[in-house]
């Protein structure tokens, strides 16, 4: 089997997941944009998926991500992920079209200036953590969501696009994507455009949609075990 045959049927198999899960919530596939999570595989896979129709991408490390953006030449819309360090949101401004990842002030700052250097419009999600158990996790708690959005809206070469959220691990993740959900209605009633939410990966989007997001971010299930990173 082919590399390209290996992605179709992973895809195929997971387009059966989201639909059926669209389904039972009674939502339309349309609603819903899959990302799909390439960190660690090659430019190629890229290039693949996007032959497959894949249209949006994820990557979650600097510089691999832009060295990977630079390299791929098919019209993808590239979605940064990862927890994202001040110093290196500049670069990161340069090539990607979202970033989920957007937990603090400073980084809103540095993002702005970033893309109004490289002269582009950057749509920023804050991501939101409901793990108080663990204060290294990336993320702004629930009550910090207000600010950090109002910030984003206000600077130049941003736009607010939504909310963002890993569900903590070991935990059902249903009520923390339905806690999601409510924030983006709170969210939505400042800033009526900023409609994204994004939650759900391979092992838990299932539940990300019936809770209603809009923005899924699936890795394994296409692209099958990540390779050995030494």
């Amino acid at each position: 089997m082919t590399r390209l045959d290996e992605l179709r049927r992973n895809l195929a198999a997971t387009e059966e997941r989201i639909g059926a899960a669209c389904a039972a919530a009674g939502r339309e596939r349309s609603d819903i944009t899959l990302v799909v999570v390439t960190k660690t595989y090659p430019a190629s896979d890229v290039e693949l998926l996007a032959e497959l129709g894949v249209t949006d991408v994820g990557e979650n490390r600097h510089p691999e991500a832009g060295d990977k953006a630079a390299e791929v030449e098919a019209p993808v819309r590239w979605h940064f992920l990862g927890g994202l360090q001040t110093n290196k949101a500049g670069a990161v401004a340069r090539y990607a079209d979202v970033v989920h990842s957007v937990d603090r002030v400073k980084l809103v700052n540095a993002l702005s200036r970033g893309a109004q250097a490289a002269g582009r419009t950057l749509t920023c999600l804050v991501q939101v953590d409901f793990d108080a158990t663990d204060p290294g996790r990336a993320g702004v708690v629930p009550a910090g969501v207000p600010d950090l959005a109002d910030a984003i809206a206000a600077a130049p070469g941003l736009v607010l696009g939504g909310l963002m959220t890993v569900a903590p691990l070991g935990e059902d993740p249903a009520p923390h994507f339905d806690h999601l959900a409510r924030l983006s209605v709170s969210l939505r009633e400042q800033h009526p455009d900023a409609g994204i939410i994004s939650a759900g990966m391979s092992g838990d989007f299932e539940a990300a949609i019936g809770a209603g997001a809009t923005h899924l971010r699936i890795g394994r299930s296409i692209l099958g075990a990540r390779p050995s990173t030494g």
